[in-house]
């Protein structure tokens, strides 16, 4: 009898406990985002091999020690790619120890960026990184320009004034939207409120970031060592793809809002403010809006919204942002952050 894949069923705590197991011996842990897992098994059911996957990427490989060089991590990789070309995911990526990313690279993944000694992004198409540049480079416009990265998960006037300020002071604004849908409010409905938020300003244009400015929701945590590790690792390889978007914009600075409340963007702040500068680009850290003795912030709206005080959120957000949330077409997105019960992020 020959070795079998399957699925590892969600409550199926004792199989879980054998992944977790097989991964330790890689000196990795499961990632805390998976929407599916398979095993391979042999013929006595013991678990050999595993993998597993997140949107269009694949994460948390292990073999076990006494299989390996047996191709078993071939079979699992093939596994979830004929599986994700089923869920109509062709697009693939990997995020790998860079130990690791010559095997990946046998199987036809081409490499994007490493941060070195650290971890390795790959993809399955051998032009896709180029190609997403190329077609950047042809909204590149003459004089100065500048690059702003926001969720905006909902668009807010803390966001606006972040825009506006970049507009003053630059000629063009890119401005990307994280199209990842992994915030209680979705992309089209993000999507939306900013371009609709920053339709009166003439120099802003606006940008889906696609899959090459990596959101926290898709950057795997499970093989760097702790949560400092992780968000300097994220910082790091984001900076790297972004090195060749900026040059494909001719983009010479980066605007990002101070967050003082937050380790995760004061470290990712920290790191940008280091490694930009060394690619000839400006990090220009602003001091976010207040209202009152607060910072504006998209936590502050959907806890109000949370809490059914929508009057409370009128005065933190533009006219538009404000006449969608009084829209029936808003009344999914209500329901879904008055039913988390995580609306505020630090």
């Amino acid at each position: 009898m020959s070795d079998t894949i399957e699925m590892i069923r969600p409550g199926d705590t004792r199989m879980w406990k054998k992944v977790d197991a097989l991964l330790e011996q890689e000196g990795i842990r499961r990632d805390g985002n998976l929407d599916y897992t398979c095993g391979l098994f042999d013929e006595d059911y013991n678990l050999c091999a595993t993998g597993s996957t997140f949107g269009s990427t694949l994460r948390c490989f292990a073999v076990d020690k006494r299989r390996q060089g047996e191709g078993l991590m071939n079979q699992v990789v093939n596994h979830l790619v004929e599986r994700q070309a089923e869920r109509g995911l062709f697009h693939l990526f990997v995020y790998t120890k860079t130990a690791s990313a010559k095997f990946f690279r046998d199987m036809g993944f081409t490499e994007i960026a490493q941060v070195a000694g650290t971890l390795s992004f790959l993809e399955n198409r051998r032009n896709g990184f180029q190609s997403y540049c190329a077609a950047l480079e042809k909204q590149r416009r003459e004089g100065r320009s500048a690059v702003i990265v926001m969720n905006a998960n909902p668009f807010t006037l803390g966001h606006r004034y972040l825009v506006e300020k970049a507009a003053r002071e630059n000629d063009t604004v890119h401005l990307f939207v994280l199209s990842e849908d992994a915030s209680l409010v979705p992309f089209p409905v993000r999507w939306k409120l900013v371009t609709e938020g920053v339709a009166d300003l003439p120099n802003v244009v606006c940008h889906q970031s696609g899959p090459y400015i990596i959101s926290s929701a898709t950057f795997p945590s499970y093989f760097l060592k702790d949560e400092a590790a992780v968000i300097e690792g994220h910082a790091r390889l984001d900076l790297a793809l972004f090195r060749s978007i900026a040059e494909a914009l001719g983009a010479t600075a980066r605007y990002v809002g101070e967050e003082p409340t937050s380790q995760v963007t004061g470290l990712y702040n920290r790191v940008m403010a280091e490694e930009l500068p060394k690619m000839g680009i400006d990090c220009v850290i602003v001091p976010r809006k207040e209202l009152g003795d607060s910072a504006i912030s998209a936590s502050t709206v959907r806890k109000y919204i949370h809490d059914g005080h929508m009057e409370n959120i009128r005065p933190l957000v533009p006219e538009s942002t404000w006449a969608f949330f009084q829209s029936p077409e808003a009344e999914p997105v209500i329901r879904a952050i008055r039913g988390s019960g995580d609306v505020v992020h630090y």
